[in-house]
């Protein structure tokens, strides 16, 4: 009873709420819910954090802003509300700043703010310091031989001892899995932990980490320079001069033009893969809330139905939101752990 009672409390309150939104916004008659605009404010990033709004008033969070002039040379530091007159957010492009040069021109200076983008991101190192650090804290305290962890440390060492033996052993193989243990057990986390705190809808939390392209390259390529950087000449060998028909490697070289082209492929559609399906996740769960609120302004029979469907669908995907996170930390860190046990390819005569 004491379950029902608090899920109860939880579907009033958030009832309410929205009531509270649709009695703000009645009255303005001229200004239309804009689902699309909405949608893409989301995704995009931004120069400062908004956290609320009430009564047409906006409650955000100033993020440091740090540009170089392309015509001075100086370096601005400072928020977006305090902008010099030469640099302005440009809405055509996603409003990024850009420099008004005095012939009339612009163009995009040395950026380097901090964006929602980047401030979500240490926010996410921060709660992986802090839970790694605690779990390291329980086991030097506590023989871990003797007694085995429970709660929150046990569910932690579940985690980390089911990607470290379930997926990369097997996928880098017996001989290397232990040189890219902690580079892929990283990459796990970090994309996971960014993934739930994605979904949070208040601050600190709501940020579209994953679901940013610059992110996810970053990501990519680092995998790709890992894979190749250490890679071994068995690889190299199959990549230049692979066991084909020579008829494939000469004098048409059909064969290594497809495998120097697979190299930058694969992180390509790690790239793809992760930023296509977040940013597809929370553009369908901020639409589902969109309708929510769109049906306060309809007439009561259509507006209740409406809202009903919106709130069960919401419930549904951010349900389904939760399972994706773990799927796509979990399958790009399985491609990458395949990669790299590709690069390290054994010598055919070794296998027998």
């Amino acid at each position: 009873m004491k379950k029902v009672r608090y899920i109860s409390l939880l579907v009033v309150l958030f009832l309410s709420s929205l009531s509270l939104y649709a009695s703000s916004n009645e009255g303005d008659n001229n200004k239309e819910l804009d689902i699309p605009e909405i949608v893409l404010e989301h995704l995009s990033d931004a120069y400062e954090w908004h956290v609320a709004t009430y009564q047409g008033k906006h409650l955000s969070l100033p993020l440091p802003i740090i540009v170089k002039s392309g015509d001075t040379g100086e370096w601005y530091v400072g928020t977006a509300h305090n902008l010099p007159n030469n640099f302005f957010f440009d809405a055509q492009h996603h409003g990024k700043i850009y420099e008004r040069h005095a012939d009339g021109s612009t163009s995009r200076p040395l950026d380097l703010s901090v964006t929602k983008a980047v401030a979500q991101i240490w926010i996410v190192v921060a709660v992986l310091l802090i839970v790694f650090l605690s779990c390291a804290s329980w086991y030097k305290k506590v023989n871990e031989k003797s007694e085995a962890p429970k709660g929150f440390v046990g569910l932690i060492e579940m985690l980390v001892m089911y990607i470290h033996d379930d997926l990369i052993k097997p996928a880098v193989g017996e001989r290397h899995y232990k040189r890219y243990a902690p580079f892929l057990l990283t990459v796990f986390f970090f994309i996971f932990t960014c993934n739930l705190v994605g979904l949070v809808p208040v601050f600190p939390g709501g940020a579209n980490v994953t679901g940013n392209i610059n992110i996810t390259m970053f990501l990519a390529v680092t995998s790709m320079l890992v894979i190749n950087i250490f890679a071994n000449k068995e690889y190299w060998k199959e990549v230049f001069w692979p066991e084909v028909p020579m008829a494939l490697k000469f004098p048409v070289p059909l064969m290594p033009v497809i495998e120097v082209f697979s190299i930058f492929t694969k992180p390509f559609a790690l790239m793809i893969r992760l930023f296509a399906n977040m940013m597809a996740g929370h553009a369908i769960i901020l639409s589902f809330t969109c309708v929510i609120f769109l049906g306060w302004n309809m007439g009561v029979g259509y507006g209740l139905g409406l809202n009903l469907l919106g709130i069960i669908m919401l419930l549904f995907m951010n349900c389904l939101e939760l399972l994706v996170a773990f799927v796509q930390a979990y399958v790009f860190t399985m491609l990458s752990a395949v990669f790299i046990g590709m690069a390290h390819k054994e010598h055919h005569s070794a296998e027998y």
